[in-house]
């Protein structure tokens, strides 16, 4: 009998500690916030030509985000830009803007590859800036929002030779009709428009660029920001979606065939551009999707400042890194 207590108090004992195994663990502090809420019409009741007009001026609208949140991110911003290295006096300088504008985490994690990627094969390591959200792993970023991304331009139009360097940016996000898509959360929403992108770059006097836009419809940006010394990669036309942006994703289809697998070769930016636009349609074509058409327009003077600045990638391919945006 002595035994059999002995044994009924042991387990007993043993209770607390596996309730307390059992209990829920504490939140992932570098876990996204969730869309829950639907996105917010920020023109209601205009016309269409006065949505139009209305989107144009890139509105962003935030809400429920406190003042020490606010002063956070701007503090990380602020960092993240005094710590960018000078222009180099008579040296074609990249400088290499990624951005995530979407708090699903496929965007932060294909934003932070995409820095790393472009950063080697530009020679633009220490004229490197991401914005990015957390992504489940890491939250050490400042966060993207159409205001981070104008406030970072027209510091590095300040830091930039306009007669030398280019700015290489690259932008992950949902897209419409009307523009790019800030969506983070339920607490932050906007649209960046063509002409909000093309205004914020002059106002900044950059007038070399790469521009890499991952997005639906992000073809409408095209014809407004094209120019001589612009070369501008989109991942759809102006009227298709694209596809792979599931949160759960290590890539959207555009982000894996052009950055993760293209750019990493010692190729030139047209032939990567080409490279990726067949990638993509043969894994729409597995999946049954409408073609995204991925478009590319590359100036007449760009194509004369492209191969020095592109002169020192490296000279082996690296290999693609996380999961493939669709099996192989």
């Amino acid at each position: 009998m002595g035994k059999l207590w002995a044994g009924i108090a042991a387990l007993l004992a043993a209770i607390p500690a596996l309730s307390q195994s059992s209990a829920p663990l504490p939140p992932n502090p570098n876990q996204p916030p969730p869309h829950t809420a639907p996105f917010p019409d920020l023109a209601t009741g205009q016309t269409m030509a006065e949505r139009r007009q209305s989107y144009e001026l890139s509105p962003e609208l935030r809400r429920g985000v406190s003042a020490g949140e606010m002063r956070a991110q701007a503090e990380r911003l602020e960092t993240a830009l005094a710590s960018l290295q000078p222009q180099r006096p008579g040296t074609p300088d990249a400088y290499v803007l990624t951005i995530a504008l979407d708090s699903d985490p496929v965007f932060a994690r294909e934003a932070r590859e995409a820095g790393r990627v472009l950063a080697a094969r530009y020679g633009a390591q220490g004229r490197t800036l991401t914005l990015a959200g957390p992504d489940g792993t890491r939250d050490d970023a400042p966060h993207g929002s159409i205001t981070a991304l104008r406030l970072a331009i027209a510091h590095l139009g300040s830091v930039m030779d306009a007669k030398e360097d280019v700015l290489v940016l690259y932008t992950t996000s949902h897209g419409n009709d009307l523009g790019l898509a800030y969506h983070w959360g339920d607490t932050g929403y906007g649209v960046l428009s063509p002409k909000g992108l093309k205004e914020a770059l002059s106002e900044a006097g950059i007038r070399r660029r790469v521009l890499i836009l991952s997005a639906c419809y992000s073809g409408v940006f095209v014809p407004v920001v094209a120019s001589p010394d612009t070369a501008i990669l989109t991942a759809a036309a102006s009227t298709r979606s694209s596809f792979g942006c599931m949160a759960e994703n290590d890539w959207t289809y555009f982000g894996d065939a052009l950055i993760n697998r293209a750019l990493r070769q010692p190729i030139g930016l047209e032939e990567a551009a080409r490279t990726a636009g067949r990638s993509v349609a043969e894994w729409e074509a597995k999946s049954r999707f409408l073609a995204s058409l991925p478009q590319v327009n590359i100036g007449m003077n760009a194509k004369g400042w492209l191969p020095v600045i592109e002169a020192g990638m490296p000279r082996e391919a690296s290999k693609p890194v996380g999961r493939p945006a669709v099996s192989e």
